[in-house]
């Protein structure tokens, strides 16, 4: 049984609580392993089912473009996200790439494209996919390449996407590109682009450690129209790096899911074939025993950014988020790597849980946002706040 104290915290209210017993009773039955033998097909299943019982209502804003609240309510998305972690990380991903593909269009979409696209989100019958990283920008957004210039009616796209999570599935992606209104990161711009798009094309499928759709796609003259635009030219930075604090706090609690399946599977005693060092097994030695409450504090201050960057009401989150984002994977990462070395031999055989978990933590380091990008956030943020205007 998975330590679930945390839901008494005061951050959580009884909504909260009722919606995390729902979706444990949900998952057993919807969800299956994290490393299926075709992840794509897996994928679309999930994320159809997901939305067929109302779970991808959350990662959807606005009432009257399918979503649950008006707002995204990331106390929810955190919720959902750790606990389906928990189960599956490949249940967490499809969840959490509705969100984030089609963030952009929850916080600056218009009301056209909202109806058009998020109802379909929210039902599970489009899938969406964010593309900002490039193979020679990925941190650095400010160089980005690919471009967009205006033609009459249309923007044209020229460039490349990497790193493109729901690559060669999405029925949309979301794309930055620079189109020049200012230099660097105050010239890039968002658009819509289909993925029956002529000039579209995903180019490559990549396979990573933890599978999951991830591809580089290319633009070749690829033209699309101006309503396709999301938010005000030359805004597209601003739109990224919002959809990116909302989801970012959430990639958080997807690690501290993955570290409590983790605990989980080391407070349950190893089967009885496996080599011990000592007759009464990992579960009673009082090394280990001490080893488990030293994880197990780690764990719980973990969660505090995480809270504070989730927590209701209007506010730049940017530090909060990169903080919860960095405490979290980096702890996370240390609890499993905990959990392996417990398993021995066991922990790195290919298939063997905590090995697969090894896998998935590793990659929450990186995307999003790899843990030395958050560092620079959260200095250049904390550097801000002690600016003030001058007197006089």
């Amino acid at each position: 049984m998975s330590d679930k104290t945390y839901l008494d915290w005061p951050f959580f209210d009884d909504a909260h609580r009722r919606l995390a017993q729902e979706l444990e009773a949900w998952i057993p039955s919807n969800t299956g392993g994290d490393h299926p033998a075709d992840v794509d097909a897996a994928c679309r299943n999930l994320v159809k089912r997901l939305g067929r019982d109302g779970w991808l209502r959350y990662a959807v804003g606005g009432t009257a473009n399918g979503g649950r609240f008006d707002a995204i309510d990331t106390r929810s998305i955190c919720l959902l996200r750790e606990t389906l972690a928990r189960h599956s990380g490949l249940a967490d991903f499809a969840f959490a790439m509705q969100g984030l593909g089609s963030g952009a269009l929850t916080l600056h979409g218009t009301p056209e494209q909202r109806q058009r696209y998020l109802t379909k989100v929210a039902a599970g019958e489009a899938i969406p996919a964010f593309a900002l990283s490039e193979p020679g920008s990925g941190s650095d957004v400010a160089a980005m390449a690919c471009a967009a210039r205006a033609e009459g009616e249309h923007y044209v796209l020229d460039g490349e996407k990497t790193w493109i999570s729901n690559g060669g599935i999405a029925d949309f992606y979301v794309v930055f590109a620079r189109t020049g209104e200012a230099p660097g990161a105050r010239g890039l711009s968002a658009f819509i682009v289909e993925a029956a798009t002529p000039g579209f094309e995903v180019a490559e499928r990549i396979e990573t450690i933890a599978p999951h759709p991830l591809a580089l796609l290319r633009f070749t003259n690829c033209r699309i129209p101006r309503e396709n635009l999301v938010g005000a030219p030359g805004q597209g930075f601003k739109v990224a790096m919002q959809t990116l604090d909302i989801f970012r706090t959430s990639v958080a609690a997807a690690a501290l899911g993955f570290a409590r399946r983790a605990l989980d599977r080391r407070c349950s005693a190893p089967p009885a074939q496996d080599v011990r060092p000592d007759p009464r097994g990992f579960s009673d030695h009082p090394g280990q025993a001490g080893a488990d409450g030293h994880r197990h504090r780690r764990l719980r201050p973990a969660h505090l950014p995480r809270r504070l960057a989730a927590r209701p009401g209007p506010r730049n989150v940017t530090r909060e988020a990169a903080m919860a984002k960095m405490t979290a994977t980096e702890t996370a990462q240390q609890v499993i790597d905990g959990a392996v070395q417990i398993w021995g031999g066991l922990g790195v055989v290919s298939g063997h849980p905590v090995e697969k978990l090894y896998r998935e933590i590793r990659a929450l380091r990186i995307y999003g946002g790899a843990t030395e990008v958050q560092q620079l956030i959260i200095a250049r943020q904390t550097l801000a706040s002690y600016r003030q205007p001058s007197e006089g």
